[in-house]
């Protein structure tokens, strides 16, 4: 039963996003100094009703933002909504902008017993429109990107700032950028699951929460590294 406003009419249909977190389709071994990394790509699309806004906003004395998530009614009308997430200036040797902090997590873990062995460094992410995501033309997909303005990149100074993931559209990250690794040193060689997750905590609200993991099985061998299988929509890739 809906909820019915202060004037007695029915409160607009919430159009939530749904993170659908895609497994990796690169995985490279690689060396990091006197360590040896797996890097990967990773994308995250928005395949719900509505868009993945978030919205960052601090005094200016203060180094982070604090964040709402900004949720489109049926209407038009928003409602923001505080969330326990932070909003960092982030400077690596490729860029500087406003990332949102934990947004997605990557994990390696050992394929026989799925222990986690390993996590990334990566922690903050420029949420924005880089591809157009399938299905194709999902009920209110923009045409067009909307979200490609780069979090403020080169503006440290900003006091607010509003990221998203427009409905039909992902963010992607590619196995260069700085963090976009998990550390493998002195894992022995093997099988073992490349575990990609969005949204963990659940702090953002979504439609769907079910596909917010997937997963590679890979053979880890001497510097080297294949995938064997794809699981999208599971943490779990052996044996399946």
């Amino acid at each position: 039963m809906l909820a019915l406003a202060a004037c007695g009419g029915s409160v607009p249909a919430e159009l939530l996003p749904d993170l659908d977190q895609e497994p990796p389709e690169y995985v490279i071994f690689a060396a990091l100094g006197e360590r040896y990394v797996l890097t990967f790509d990773s994308a995250v699309s928005n395949v719900g009703a509505g868009p993945m806004l978030v919205t960052g906003r601090r005094p200016s004395s203060e180094p982070g933002m604090a964040v709402e998530q900004v949720v489109i009614r049926a209407d038009g009308s928003e409602e923001a909504q505080p969330v326990d997430a932070v909003m960092r200036y982030e400077v690596t040797e490729s860029h500087g902008h406003w990332h949102l902090m934990g947004f997605e997590r990557y994990e390696i873990r050992r394929a026989s017993d799925h222990a986690l062995v390993g996590t990334s460094r990566k922690v903050g992410f420029c949420l924005s429109d880089r591809y157009e995501a399938a299905p194709a033309d999902l009920p209110g997909e923009p045409e067009e990107p909307v979200w490609i303005e780069e979090c403020g990149r080169n503006h440290p100074e900003l006091v607010e700032m509003r990221e998203g993931i427009s409905v039909g559209w992902g963010d992607e990250y590619v196995p260069t950028l700085e963090g976009q690794y998990v550390d493998v040193t002195g894992l022995p060689q093997g099988r073992y699951e490349i575990v990609h997750r969005v949204n963990t905590k659940r702090i953002l609200r979504e439609s769907d929460y079910a596909n917010n993991a997937a997963s590679v099985l890979v053979e880890l061998g001497n510097r080297t590294v294949e995938i064997l299988r794809s699981c999208p929509d599971s943490e779990r890739c052996a044996g399946t």
